[in-house]
């Protein structure tokens, strides 16, 4: 290995005396740039080397190249005349970096990550390699869309061969054909090289026109407009684009393009639904092609896969969300529907959401058509009036669909919350309590969020509970807690505490509640507690020992929880710690060996086990500990340090 790094080294030395002859590098700079390039040398050497012992040896590279490149300049303009002669080390550098890319991907060569590094150090220094290295990745990784992608963008915008980035793309689609970004990619290549040549027969003043359509940046037009004699054709007419062509033979030039450039979009399209018939993105990505394009028959083909879209998706309900934000745009795809909304457009996308719900009705629908009002309302626009003069009050219009996703039984708790919470910002206090009172006693009976939603409506309402007020507040409560399950009602049971934290009879009887949710529904090992909040609001309230009896209750219940068995832990030895002795410490271990008991494989409690005994125990009980440890998980888990 040390010859193979030292012949390597060797072979720098006509590159190194260059540096130093014309003054870029001096003589004790190349000897760290020689200590360093031998220890990058020895990484790549060892027996399994990283992919990340490359790229610094790479990154090192380009920053030294970085720094000649800047030297060298600084004595061009101090008038060295040798600097300004290309020489070795003007090379020597991107052939090296060349080289490790090159060792780099053929230990990884399927890192496609890597790769695409390679590729773009080729194309930016411009040397040559790029056909090549485009070879190798193309042979390696024929399934990756995006390689092709990058292929056929480099042929086509640098190389300027047409024929063979077309030839690419369809090599491409036939090992990808699946890939929705190739066959998208492919039309837009398609239609753009024949907007090319028609750009070019009009700047020769043999056409007029281009594929483009003909919204144009209003910076992009005033320039053209300041700039007309540069678009003057060759025979003398008037400006190219915008004038009446009275030549029949200049008519058919200007269509000959637009009607190539709409068999090739047919052509793709129907290639690419074949392949891929259950992609509505397919679909609505060429739907935004054909919009910006300038091509004969356009409406046909917008007409075409509109319904072809509705064909194939209208049981789904994005379709129907998409239609109707398209309606909403002016009939444009990829347009922000939150911005320039007509009341024209829309009321026809109301009409189109309206449309679904007959469709297919969902509670998804009804959650889009609720968040598009929602954002319609946002912007202020609370009436509009339709194209036959009617008009429509968007608040009541949201109420109304509110309403009808309740009698179509398609109301979730999602919805319900939506809908209460409509009603609060419209400062209806009575009406919300009355829709929450009414759904959580029928079919929402154990929706958590809405009786959350419920309860602080109640609460909102009394401003200084009496005990009947404390009494009617208990019997609302546990009706959810006693159904629900505790992991679900963590919000829920919140709450309760809090709000009966000062109530020592409701607490208690919040904490028989608990008890009795417990047997039921056992304990958490991860997440939620509730034996946990329980102890840890009496430890805030009453002190330490009564926090132990109540731990000690729940501890006597089936399935604690490794959770609440931490917390407790926890507790105790926050308490140990503070404590002038450690007579608190068997209240620790008697919680750990319970613990341990039931959950004597999880080994991280058996770490803590130690380290608590580590710290505030002796040597003994720690070492005890540790041989108790390996013994119980027998090398399947890390060992105890």
């Amino acid at each position: 290995m040390a010859d193979v790094v030292q012949y390597k080294l060797e072979r720098m030395t006509t590159e190194l005396d260059d540096l130093e002859k014309r003054h870029i590098f001096t003589r004790q700079e190349i000897s760290e740039i020689v200590k360093q390039r031998r220890k990058f040398e020895y990484r790549l050497k060892r027996p399994s080397p990283l992919k990340q012992d490359y790229l610094a040896y790479i990154e090192y590279e380009n920053s030294l190249d970085k720094l000649r490149v800047l030297r060298k300049k600084g004595l061009m303009r101090n008038g060295v005349g040798e600097v300004k002669k290309k020489s070795v080390s003007d090379y020597a550098g991107v052939s090296r970096i060349m080289e490790i890319y090159r060792l780099a991907t053929n230990r990884f060569k399927g890192d496609v990550e890597l790769w695409f590094r390679y590729l773009e150090f080729c194309r930016d220094k411009r040397n040559g390699h790029m056909k090549k290295v485009l070879a190798q990745v193309i042979r390696f990784h024929p399934k990756v869309p995006g390689i092709w992608i990058y292929a056929a963008s480099w042929q086509f915008d640098h190389n300027l061969n047409a024929a063979a980035a077309r030839a690419l793309m369809q090599c491409g689609i036939r090992y990808c054909r699946t890939s929705e970004a190739l066959w998208v990619e492919y039309l837009r290549m398609e239609l753009t090289y024949l907007n090319k040549l028609s750009v070019r027969r009009a700047a020769l003043g043999e056409d007029v026109g281009t594929l483009v359509s003909d919204v144009q940046d209003p910076e992009d037009k005033q320039w053209r407009d300041e700039n007309k004699e540069l678009f003057m054709s060759i025979d003398g007419e008037s400006e190219v684009k915008g004038v009446h062509v009275e030549n029949e033979e200049l008519k058919e030039k200007i269509d000959v393009f637009r009607k190539k450039g709409m068999n090739a979009l047919q052509a793709v399209y129907k290639s690419a639904v074949d392949a891929l018939p259950s992609s509505f993105s397919l679909r609505t990505q060429f739907l935004e092609i054909l919009e910006a394009t300038n091509l004969t028959n356009s409406e046909s083909m917008q007409k075409e896969i509109l319904d072809d879209m509705k064909n194939e998706f209208s049981k789904d309900a994005g379709y129907w969300d998409w239609l109707a934000k398209y309606e909403a745009a002016g009939r444009r795809s990829g347009q922000d529907v939150i911005s320039e909304v007509t009341p024209d457009q829309l009321c026809k996308a109301i009409k189109v959401y309206d449309e679904a719900l007959e469709a297919v009705p969902s509670s998804t629908i009804f959650d889009l058509y609720i968040k598009f009002l929602m954002d319609a309302i946002g912007r202020n626009d609370l009436k509009l009036s339709d194209s036959s003069g009617n008009d429509i009050d968007l608040v009541s219009h949201v109420l109304m669909v509110f309403e009808k996703a309740q009698s179509m039984g398609c109301i979730t708790e999602d919805l319900a919350c939506q809908h209460v919470s409509f009603l609060l910002e419209l400062r209806r206090l009575d009406d919300a309590r009355s829709l929450a009172e009414k759904l959580c006693n029928a079919e929402l009976s154990e929706a958590v969020n809405l009786w959350v939603l419920r309860l602080s409506i109640e609460m909102r309402r009394i401003t200084t509970p009496s005990k009947d007020d404390f009494s009617f507040m208990f019997d609302l409560l546990q009706k959810p807690l006693r159904k629900v399950n505790v992991l679900k009602a963590e919000s829920l049971w919140l709450m309760g505490l809090k709000y009966f934290s000062n109530q020592k009879h409701y607490f208690e009887k919040l904490v028989d509640i608990s008890i009795s949710s417990l047997i039921r529904d056992g304990g958490s090992d991860d997440g939620f507690s509730l034996s946990s909040a329980i102890v840890n609001f009496v430890l805030q309230k009453d002190g330490i020992q009564s926090a132990r009896d109540m731990y000690k209750r729940f501890l006597a219940l089936p399935r604690p929880g490794l959770a609440f068995y931490r917390n407790c832990i926890e507790m105790e030895m926050n308490i140990a710690s503070s404590a002038t002795g450690k007579v608190h410490l068997a209240d620790v271990r008697k919680l750990y060996e319970a613990a341990l008991s039931t959950y004597d494989q999880d080994s991280s409690l058996w770490h803590d086990y130690h380290s608590m005994e580590s710290k505030m125990g002796t040597s003994e009980t720690a070492a005890a500990v540790h041989w108790r440890a390996r013994k119980t998980l027998k090398g399947n888990a890390t060992l105890l340090s």
